[in-house]
C-alpha cells in the first residue's frame, strides 16, 4: 500500500499514491450507493406491487397495501390521513437490519470481507427478483427483507472495511449512502414515469448489485492486511509505526504519535467479551446523540410528514409528501458529502437542533401555524442537512479517537445507532399518527 502520508515518500510516487487514493474513495462512494440504493428503492417497488396485488382483496388489505402510494382522502381528518402510518411500513423495513447490527458485531469478524459482499449482493438481487416477480404479499415482504439484511450488514461491514484505507474514505462512504437517497427515489420514479412497468423497472436495477461487486473486486485497491478470504479470528495484528503511514496521512500520522509517544508496535490479540463491553460504553458518547438525531429525523418523516398537508397548494398530497421526501434526501446528501469542507466534534449540538425540528413540526401539525408548504420545504432540507452531518462526523470521529485494535469493532457497533434511533421513531409514530388523525 503507498505510504502517501509519509514524509521520506519518493516525490515520484506520489501522483500514484494520489491516484490510489482517489480509486479507493471512489471505490467506498459506489459501494455507498449500492448499499442503500435497493433499501431506498425497495418501499416504493414493494408498495407498488403490493398495491396490485392487494386491489383483487378485500378493502381494507387494499389500505394497507396502499401506504405510502396513494393518499386516501375519503375521511374526514382535517389532515386527510392514510388508514394506517407510513411508519407501518418502517418497522417492518427496520427491524431486520436492527437485529442484524446488535448482534452481529460479536461474531461477524469470522466471515472474511470478500464473503460478506458476495452475501449482500445475493441478497440485493433476490429482493429485486422476488418483488418484481411476487404474486402473494407474503413474497413481496420476503424481497423488502431481504433488501433490509443487505443493507444492514453492508452498512457494518463497509464501515468497519475503512479502517483498513485512510480515514477519508469514511467521507465517500457516507456520500454515496446520501447519494442513494436521491438516485434511488429519482430512478424509480422516473423510469415508471415514462410508462415502465415496476416489475420492469426492478429487474433493470438488478445491475446495482452488479455494480458493488464490479466496485469491490475491481475497482477498490485493497491492502494485504486485509482479510479478503480468512476469517479474522484476531480482530487486530500488531501494526508497527512504519506500516500504520500507509492508513494515515501526515497529520493524522503526527496526531497518532503525539498521542502515543514511543509507541512503535501496538499490542496485538483478539478482543474479549468484557472489551467489548468497554468499548461499546466508550461509543455511547457518539452513539446516543446519533440515535437522538434519527430518532427525531424519522419521527419526522413517518409520523409527521404525511400529516403537513397544505389544500391550497399547487401541489396535491402525494406530490407535496413526493417534495418533502425529495428534500430531505437531498440534504442528506450535501451533508454526508461535508467532511472535506467541515467536521463538527459536538454531536449533541445537531441531535439538540434536530430535536427542536421534531418539536416545531409537532406543534405545526397539532395548531396549523404553517402557512405555506414552501416553509415546511425549507424545514426539511434543514433536517436532512443535520441527519447527515451527524451521521458522517459520528464515524469519523469514531475512527479518528478509536484505538487501533477497537476500530474495527467500535465502527460495526456504532453502526446500530441510527436503526435504533429509526425503529423507536416509528414506533412512537403510531399513537402520533392515530391521535392527530382522529381530531
Amino acid at each position: 500500500m503507498e505510504q502517501t502520508g509519509s514524509v521520506n515518500a519518493d516525490p515520484a510516487q506520489l501522483p500514484v499514491g494520489r491516484y490510489t487514493r482517489w480509486r479507493n474513495w471512489s471505490a467506498f462512494w459506489i459501494l455507498g450507493l449500492c448499499n442503500n440504493f435497493s433499501y431506498v428503492v425497495m418501499l416504493s417497488a414493494a408498495h407498488d406491487i403490493l398495491k396490485k396485488q392487494e386491489s383483487q382483496q378485500n378493502a381494507t388489505q387494499t389500505s394497507s397495501a396502499e401506504v405510502s402510494v396513494g393518499w386516501n382522502s375519503s375521511n374526514s381528518s382535517r389532515y386527510d390521513c392514510n388508514p394506517i402510518s407510513t411508519a407501518a411500513v418502517l418497522v417492518a423495513d427496520i427491524l431486520p437490519t436492527l437485529v442484524l447490527k446488535i448482534f452481529a458485531p460479536f461474531f461477524i469478524h469470522k466471515m472474511p470481507y470478500g464473503f460478506r459482499v458476495l452475501f449482500c449482493v445475493v441478497m440485493g438481487m433476490m429482493s429485486f427478483l422476488l418483488v418484481s416477480f411476487s404474486t402473494a404479499v407474503w413474497f413481496s415482504i420476503i424481497g423488502v427483507i431481504s433488501a433490509s439484511i443487505s443493507s444492514g450488514l453492508g452498512e457494518l461491514s463497509f464501515l468497519s472495511l475503512t479502517v483498513f484505507f485512510s480515514r477519508d474514505m469514511v467521507g465517500g462512504w457516507s456520500s454515496g449512502t446520501g447519494g442513494a437517497g436521491v438516485a434511488g427515489s429519482f430512478l424509480y420514479s422516473g423510469l415508471t414515469q415514462v410508462g415502465l412497468s415496476p416489475r420492469v423497472t426492478l429487474l433493470i436495477m438488478l445491475v446495482v448489485p452488479v455494480a458493488m461487486l464490479v466496485s469491490y473486486f475491481f475497482l477498490l485497491a485493497a491492502p494485504p492486511s486485509l482479510p479478503q478470504w480468512r476469517s479474522r479470528e484476531r480482530e487486530y495484528t500488531a501494526v508497527t509505526s512504519e506500516e500504520r503511514q500507509g492508513l494515515m496521512d501526515q497529520s493524522e500520522q503526527e496526531e497518532w504519535d503525539k498521542a502515543h509517544p514511543g509507541s512503535e508496535v501496538i499490542s496485538s490479540g483478539p478482543l474479549t467479551f468484557s472489551e467489548k463491553l468497554v468499548v461499546i460504553r466508550g461509543l455511547l458518547k457518539f452513539t446516543i446523540p446519533l440515535s437522538l438525531v434519527y430518532f427525531a429525523e424519522y419521527f419526522i418523516n413517518q409520523g409527521l410528514m404525511e400529516l403537513l398537508y397544505f389544500p391550497n397548494f399547487f401541489l396535491s398530497h402525494s406530490e407535496q409528501y413526493r417534495w418533502y421526501q425529495t428534500l430531505y434526501q437531498v440534504g442528506v446528501l450535501l451533508s454526508r458529502s461535508s467532511l472535506c469542507c467541515v467536521k463538527i466534534r459536538k454531536l449533541w449540538v445537531l441531535s439538540g437542533l434536530q430535536l427542536v425540528n421534531a418539536i416545531l413540526l409537532l406543534f405545526a401539525v397539532r395548531f396549523l401555524f404553517l402557512p405555506s408548504a414552501w416553509l415546511v420545504f425549507a424545514i426539511v432540507l434543514y433536517e436532512g442537512l443535520l441527519g447527515g452531518a451527524a451521521y458522517v462526523n459520528a464515524f469519523y470521529f469514531i475512527s479518528k479517537e478509536s484505538e487501533d485494535r477497537h476500530r474495527e469493532f467500535a465502527m460495526a457497533a456504532a453502526s446500530v445507532a441510527d436503526s435504533l434511533g429509526i425503529a423507536v421513531a416509528a414506533l412512537a409514530s403510531f399513537p402520533a399518527h392515530r391521535y392527530f388523525c382522529s381530531l
